[in-house]
């Protein structure tokens, strides 16, 4: 029996890598489960474990560091340390995180195999700490699990010497097998003020630590032609306090700030709301998933997730405040009905994988 090791570290892996933990559990393979510590608060990583009744850690680690290559390289020294103690002989990370790269990089250099779940994403800007990552990650990586044809030209055309594998987007499965849990047990339809509403995410670092930015999209969500829901990540809040604008938007009539919400909240939010703004990236894939299907304005000046532009879901709209506004009114104007299906996947895409690391690795 090989030994498998599930690596995850923030929010989104923890949702992502779920299904294919339980494609695991259900074929009886057995595999070492690790928190890297990259999202260590409590509302932020253990919360998603709990609610989605993941196993609990083998090993967990708390990373903390106000820099991105100090924490890259804490994860890097906690993983590698653990590699030579457990001795895996493959590691599944996913997604492009600071602690995908390191974990990937740790296995490597001991020469253990590394299966990249979400392989082969390219916003082709590299202003975005995520594009290095998931670029280097790809090209350490030995069985590359991509989620569309998009991504697998991408893997190509660079010329990865790793398996490619079209799998569909995990994040598909997420939203299938969570949602009618999420809709049973969430409660935050009760917490939010309004009865219409746009559900606004932001929290990547060229956007949020840029002061201009951050300050554009607050003062669109203020501004909006429909009241704005913002579960707002740590970072975020930390830097409006910083600038002393933190008041003027947690008074705002037409903007509600949450904190940050479990899993099964965020799921019924994504399905009442009327539209999204996000910067991130699988909420991009999210809205596609078939019991959600809403439009999506990307608040960047790019798109790793190209598809669900051009299946008709999302639109990058810039980051200017006046942008957001107009691309917020025609969304309400228009009302265009949105695919059926999604550019992601059926919802089987963690079957697929486990299949295909059962081949490879005799798990």
């Amino acid at each position: 029996m090989e030994k498998l090791m599930i690596i995850v570290g923030t929010r989104p892996e923890i949702v992502k890598m779920a299904p294919v933990v339980r494609a695991l559990k259900n074929e009886n393979i057995s595999f070492t489960f690790v928190h890297c510590g990259q999202h260590y608060d409590y509302n932020m990583s253990q919360q998603f474990i709990e609610e989605l009744e993941l196993p609990t850690p083998d090993f967990s680690y708390k990373v903390k560091a106000y820099y991105q290559g100090v924490q890259t390289a804490r994860i890097l020294m906690h993983m590698e340390s653990l590699f030579m103690k457990t001795k895996p002989s493959t590691v599944l990370v996913e997604g492009d995180t600071n602690g995908v790269l390191a974990s990937a990089l740790a296995a490597v250099k001991l020469g253990i195999l590394v299966g990249h779940v979400e392989a082969g994403l390219r916003s082709f800007d590299l202003r975005m700490p995520e594009e290095h990552n998931r670029c280097l990650t790809d090209h350490i990586s030995t069985y590359l699990f991509a989620p569309t044809e998009r991504a697998e030209n991408n893997l190509k055309r660079e010329n990865v010497w790793g398996k490619i594998y079209v799998t569909g987007n995990t994040v598909i499965d997420a939203v299938i097998q969570h949602l009618p849990i999420a809709e049973k047990r969430s409660k935050i339809l009760e917490e939010v003020k309004f009865d219409r509403f746009a559900l606004a995410t932001a929290h990547r670092a060229e956007n949020v630590d840029d002061p201009q930015v951050l300050k554009n999209f607050m003062e669109a969500f203020i501004n909006a032609p429909i009241p704005v829901v913002y579960p707002m990540h740590p970072r975020t809040k930390k830097r409006l306090m910083q600038s002393g604008s933190w008041l003027k938007y947690k008074r705002s009539k037409n903007l509600q700030i949450l904190p940050p919400l479990g899993y099964f909240d965020f799921l019924v939010l994504l399905k009442t709301c009327e539209m999204i703004i996000t910067d991130s990236g699988g909420i991009q894939e999210e809205a596609t998933a078939p019991p959600i299907r809403k439009p999506v304005l990307v608040i960047r000046l790019s798109t790793e997730r190209p598809e669900a532009v051009e299946a008709g879901f999302a639109e990058v709209v810039g980051t200017e405040r006046d942008g957001i506004l107009r691309a917020m009114e025609k969304t309400l104007e228009d009302r265009k009905v949105l695919p059926e299906k999604s550019p992601y996947g059926n919802g089987d895409a963690a079957e697929k994988i486990v299949r295909i690391m059962k081949e490879e690795i005799g798990a």
